[in-house]
């Protein structure tokens, strides 16, 4: 189906920037949503960003004014730049896509999750 590769994940001082990145690849025909969730140890996963493929976007308010969400549609890539991080920030980022492929019979919907990227932000 469709694999979604993070990147750019690693340690930061609070008040640092960080930026990761994720591409999507594979018999894709139309990616809608990218988004980005995270997940800190002993927490549910919770989403961070997403942005559709119009460019509109919406954040979680813990992270408003501080992180932007941004894509590529020419290169299947979302990103998620993160400025003034804070130690609760720390967490593992996953990077979410959904869409069309190409399928046997036509176009099929999928949901994909990358990997994960771990971001720590340090005191």
């Amino acid at each position: 189906q469709v694999q979604l590769v993070e990147s750019g994940g690693g340690l930061v001082q609070a008040g640092g920037s960080l930026r990761v990145s994720c591409v999507a690849s594979g018999k894709i025909y139309r990616i809608n949503a990218m988004g980005w969730y995270r997940q800190a140890p002993g927490k549910q996963r919770e989403l961070v960003a997403a942005i559709t493929s119009g460019g509109s976007t919406n954040y979680a308010d813990s992270v408003k004014g501080r992180f932007t969400i941004s894509r590529d549609n020419a290169k299947n890539t979302v990103y998620l730049q993160m400025n003034s991080l804070k130690v609760e920030d720390t967490a593992v980022y996953y990077c979410n896509a959904d869409g069309l492929v190409i399928g046997t019979y036509g176009p099929t919907s999928f949901r994909s999750w990358g990997q994960g990227t771990q971001v720590i932000v340090s005191s």
